[in-house]
């Protein structure tokens, strides 16, 4: 029997990529098996998982004010337990002062029902709503009838159901002392769980730090450190400011109330500060209620007015000036990923969830820009731009998106100051992008010519006219597909730094009017070229224009490229260039009357 020969190199290169796909899916699988797992706990396990998220958030607020207790020599344990008593405390204070003016308020609800009817009966909507009553009333007897008449004939009337109170009879003094002991130690238990967990955070957060160190990669540990050191202070910075501002926000919205006259003007200040830690629609929701009291407080339309203009200042004051002020105009996130972490936290915890929405959405995208095997939180979450300018330019071209690709060169040219500078940024590697799927032959001839021709018409709308007098420079095109699109690249970034240019097509005799021309520039894209066609077009150049100096633009080329490297260790030695503010640089060291 022959012998089974032993598996090659070859074939088990083969076997490896025949089982990628197979790995993908189950990639795939294990993925969505796990974040369905982490769905769970955290649905299932709120009640021990959102006292330590609020205690790791009071942490991270309080972290500033214990750095700054131990500069002042205050002992560690001391100045973290110090810290963590005064922030309970005055998150006790605010209960206390909510919960008796919320009493205060309940007593006078009669007469606020009354005012608010005489109001409606003024507006003729009292009338409105006894009619709408009147046809509910109506509709219902109706729907009652006819059910009456299609029950079975001969059927017997049943008297509705007697209802009986519970009865308390036979319960234990145990049972009666756990029913009403229950409301108030559950939120006993979960406050101390805060306390006590965020002062042991603070207490062994350099610990902590270490572990996390650890998870997230310590084979680069200085990088690592300073990544996580510096999210960890930037965290506590913003969470300490937004907590400021918030309060700063409550407090004039109490005080603004107070002197309208608006009763319970501490509670109202307290819900707006809340409601801005909710991201879009926590002031309106904040407004709702004070709102409605002022309609029905005052028998006049003036205090809701005054209300509701105190509401629509106060806010676009915050959210414009003094938030850009103190940490910038953004949190970090985009709208789209507040919007839906908003719906995904409250789905999960309810309103506890919708105020920590925001904070828990930041912590994840500091998460996934300073740890790599986290980085899709911050693609997802952030509110950076998912693609880079040249590749948005790349995909809009793909699109045949015109105007997309106007709007977003004019703002990349306010940016970057120069035409120059947008190419060198943006059109230039969006070509070497091209440049480099047509070898790969990922990009097919038809979508070739949609990216030449959305790239051109870009390109000339760019244009100005040239600069008046001789011709000083010639950039001449390669034989890349797209060298020849680099070629007026770099003529219009000349012709804006008033260096008169014209462009040679590739395989053509230079004009007349380039005779005079002091320095030819070889326009060409790395991966649309070799090392040998470069040299017989540098040598094709100094006999058609031997009164020039030969330059290569090789764009975009890399420090670390083959074919720059074998273009450098060439005899000839020639001057090569790989962006168009070196050409540009080049360009203007030279007198214009020629070598």
């Amino acid at each position: 029997m022959a012998e089974t020969p032993p598996p090659t190199a070859s074939s088990e290169a083969m076997d490896t990529r025949a089982d990628a796909p197979a790995l993908r899916v189950l990639q795939g699988i294990f993925g969505l098996l796990a974040a369905a797992f982490s769905i769970a706990v955290l649905a299932l396990g709120r009640d021990l998982i959102v006292p330590l998220v609020l205690a790791v958030l009071l942490a991270f607020v309080l972290a500033p004010v214990v750095v700054v207790l131990q500069r002042l020599r205050v002992p560690q344990v001391l100045g973290v337990v110090a810290a963590v008593l005064l922030a309970a405390a005055a998150i006790l204070g605010l209960g206390v002062v909510m919960g008796r003016q919320a009493g205060s308020l309940a007593a006078d609800l009669p007469a606020y029902q009354q005012t608010m009817a005489a109001k409606l009966q003024s507006l003729r909507l009292g009338e409105l709503m006894e009619e709408a009553d009147s046809a509910l009333r109506n509709l219902r007897q109706m729907m009652g009838d006819g059910i009456a008449r299609r029950a079975a004939p001969g059927a017997a009337e049943m008297p509705p159901p007697a209802t009986t109170a519970p009865s308390t009879d036979g319960a234990t003094p145990l049972d009666v002392i756990r029913s009403l002991a229950g409301p108030v130690l559950a939120p006993l238990a979960t406050a101390g769980i805060v306390i006590l967990f965020a002062i042991f955070v603070l207490i062994y957060r350099e610990d902590l730090r270490d572990r996390l160190i650890r998870l997230a990669g310590s084979s680069d540990l200085h990088r690592t450190t300073v990544a996580l050191d510096d999210a960890a202070r930037r965290l506590s910075r913003f969470f300490l400011a937004q907590v400021a501002l918030n309060s700063l926000m409550g407090l004039t919205i109490g005080l603004a109330l107070w002197m309208i006259g608006l009763p319970g003007p501490a509670l109202w200040g307290i819900l707006a500060g809340l409601m801005r830690f909710v991201p879009f629609i926590g002031t309106f929701i904040a407004l709702v209620p004070p709102l409605l009291l002022a309609v029905a407080v005052d028998p006049g339309w003036s205090m809701a007015l005054w209300v509701l203009l105190l509401f629509l200042v106060a806010e676009p004051l915050m959210a414009q000036v003094l938030e850009p002020a103190v940490y910038g105009h953004s949190t970090g996130l985009s709208p789209v990923s507040v919007i839906l972490a908003a719906t995904a936290w409250t789905f999960l915890w309810g309103p506890i969830g919708l105020l920590l929405a925001t904070p828990l959405t930041v912590c994840l995208v500091v998460l996934g820009r300073h740890v790599p095997s986290l980085g899709f939180l911050d693609v997802m979450l952030g509110d950076r731009p998912p693609l880079q300018a040249h590749e948005s330019f790349y995909q809009r071209a793909l699109q045949r998106d015109a105007r997309e690709l106007a709007r977003q060169a004019q703002r990349q040219l306010r940016e970057r100051g120069s035409l120059a500078g947008y190419y060198d940024a943006v059109g230039l590697p969006a070509l070497a992008l091209a440049d480099q799927d047509w070898s790969r032959e990922v990009l097919s001839p038809e979508r070739m010519e949609d990216v030449r021709g959305e790239v051109a018409a870009l390109v000339g709308s760019l244009g100005k006219a040239p600069p008046p007098g001789p011709v000083q420079l010639v950039c001449a095109a390669g034989r890349g597909p797209l060298d020849d699109l680099a070629a007026s690249m770099a003529v219009q970034a000349l012709g804006a730094e008033g260096l008169r240019a014209t462009i040679l097509p590739a395989e053509a005799a230079p004009p007349e009017e380039a005779s005079g021309a002091w320095l030819c520039c070889l326009s060409v894209l790395e991966a649309g070229n070799s090392a040998d066609g470069i040299r017989y077009l540098i040598r094709r150049l100094q006999r058609q224009m031997p009164q020039a100096r030969i330059v290569v633009g090789l764009w975009q080329a890399e420090a670390a490229s083959p074919l720059l490297a074998e273009l450098r260790a060439d005899a000839t030695g020639e001057t090569i260039v790989t962006s168009l503010g070196e050409l540009v640089a080049l360009s203007r060291a030279r007198p214009v009357a020629g070598i």
